[in-house]
């Protein structure tokens, strides 16, 4: 018996009334983990700290201290953010000989807002890659079909909220990392604007896409994460003093379904209702008509270069992450799994020149999808053309044909991460073989709070965000 699927807000409404503890959370926690092991969701358990800091949560609420809603909940974080104390490999055999010396800051903010962390969650290799099947820390399991792969490269942290095991788990997103695994395993997971979140403590992929971002079982839920770990960071000189405006109350001030009646919903039909699974067109439809029946407004729009985005983002996913392992890759290049291996090895036969027209092709595209989106609050499109796949599958068939599990992976959530855009992957249902579809949701850049009430909005109207894989 677990209470860790319930709301942030009602688990810390629970605490606060005496109808459990941060002791009791943490110990459904960790038996939760051990119950489910064989879904490979973590890759390190700090049980002492853990229930050590639990402790100290509950005496800090019995003496009036409350640091807010996720104070005494247990989060979990990926294998490539650094936590003081403990091994950062980020999945690999080439790196977290020593301990980290600091907490990451988004750590630190976890910390300073009352969180408890449990564990590190596994990860695709590196975090290139998008199933999390992992040579050095095990094959990720899906809750819904072990069979399937949960998707990646944060692939342990959509496993553990989907399996109850944490109210919520920190990703890294520089493909679709979040979002992706958020959209096969059945909860919601935002990937922030480029800028708006700390990498310093972080494993870099693509300097020039990464970002951190949260998993948990709703769109609230996941406002209340990002609130807590959004801001300038003097550690990081990539982040932007842009003010952050906290969303998670905004969205409890209201009816959730408020932020839907007058919604400017842009589409482009051409491209994401198109070349899909047909059960994930049919699911996306759905989802629109009940935007639409709730007050919402959908448009058409047309955004130039988007049937060109995925070759121009593969040349930058590949060349930025060979640049950084360029020595670890001519030294020590049987430590890296095969896949990561020729992920790397390709990034290395491209030219400056062709690196350098992808960013120019990036810049671009950027401004066409912002002038694009300029009447329109939210763009909405799958977040992946496909359910989750089985185990080794490299390729998938779509309705249009087949296509690479590579470029089917980046095909929707590439238009946020070269834009640099937020964007939230929400649950829309299932498909015929009871395997999640997810809707994304991509917002104007820092205006992560409008991508969350329109999250938020469509699940005040439906109830997949409810669904759970049935566990044993």
């Amino acid at each position: 018996m677990t209470d860790l699927h319930r709301p942030i807000a009602e688990l810390a409404g629970m605490l606060r009334s005496g109808t459990t503890t941060a002791v009791a959370l943490v110990e459904q926690s960790i038996a939760r983990i051990d119950e489910q092991a064989d879904l490979a969701a973590f890759v390190h358990v700090d049980r002492d700290g853990a229930r050590a800091a639990a402790a100290r949560a509950d005496a800090e609420l019995a003496a009036a201290v409350d640091r807010g809603p996720l104070h005494g909940l247990p989060v979990a974080v990926k294998d490539n953010i650094d936590v003081a104390g403990q091994h950062t490999r980020a999945g690999s055999l080439l790196l977290g000989d020593e301990p980290a010396t600091h907490d990451a800051t988004v750590v630190t903010s976890l910390r300073d807002a009352g969180a408890v962390l449990v564990g590190r969650t596994n990860m695709h290799e590196l975090a290139w890659g998008g199933t999390t099947d992992n040579p050095h820390t095990g094959r990720a399991r899906n809750p819904w079909n072990r069979d399937r792969v949960p998707a990646g490269s944060s692939g342990g942290s959509g496993i553990a909220v989907a399996a109850s095991m944490v109210v919520a788990a920190l990703g890294t997103d520089t493909g679709g990392s979040v979002r992706l695994p958020a959209s096969v395993n059945g909860v919601s997971g935002l990937r922030p604007t480029i800028g708006r979140t700390s990498n310093a403590g972080v494993v870099p992929l693509a300097w020039t896409m990464d970002t951190v971002g949260p998993l948990a079982r709703t769109a609230a839920d996941t406002a209340v994460v990002h609130d807590a770990i959004a801001g300038w960071d003097q550690r990081d000189r990539t982040t932007r003093r842009e003010p952050v405006h906290p969303s998670a109350p905004s969205l409890q001030a209201v009816d959730p379904a408020t932020h839907l009646r007058g919604l400017r919903v842009g589409v482009i039909a051409d491209y994401a209702l198109v070349g899909n699974q047909p059960d994930v067109t049919a699911g996306v439809r759905a989802a629109l008509d009940a935007l639409v029946a709730a007050g919402a407004v959908v448009t058409e729009i047309h955004v130039p270069g988007v049937d060109e985005l995925v070759d121009a983002q593969l040349v930058v996913d590949a060349v930025e992450p060979s640049a950084m392992h360029l020595d670890l890759l001519r030294t020590r290049p049987d430590d890296y799994g095969d896949d990561v291996r020729t992920h790397l090895e390709i990034g290395l036969r491209y030219s400056g020149v062709e690196y350098v027209q992808a960013q120019r092709f990036r810049a671009w595209f950027r401004d066409g999808l912002l002038e694009a989106m300029r009447d329109v609050d939210v763009l909405v499109t799958p977040t992946l053309p496909f359910t989750a796949l089985p185990h080794g599958a490299e390729s998938v068939e779509l309705d249009g044909g087949p296509a690479s599990l590579t470029a089917g992976n980046m095909r929707y959530t590439a238009i946020g991460s070269m834009a640099g855009l937020p964007g939230l992957s929400v649950p829309i249902g299932l498909d015929r073989d009871g395997l999640p579809i997810g809707m994304l949701l991509t917002s104007r850049a820092f205006d992560e709070t409008r991508a969350l009430a329109a999250g938020n909005g469509y699940q005040a109207i439906t109830s997949h965000h409810l669904l759970r894989p049935q566990l044993s």
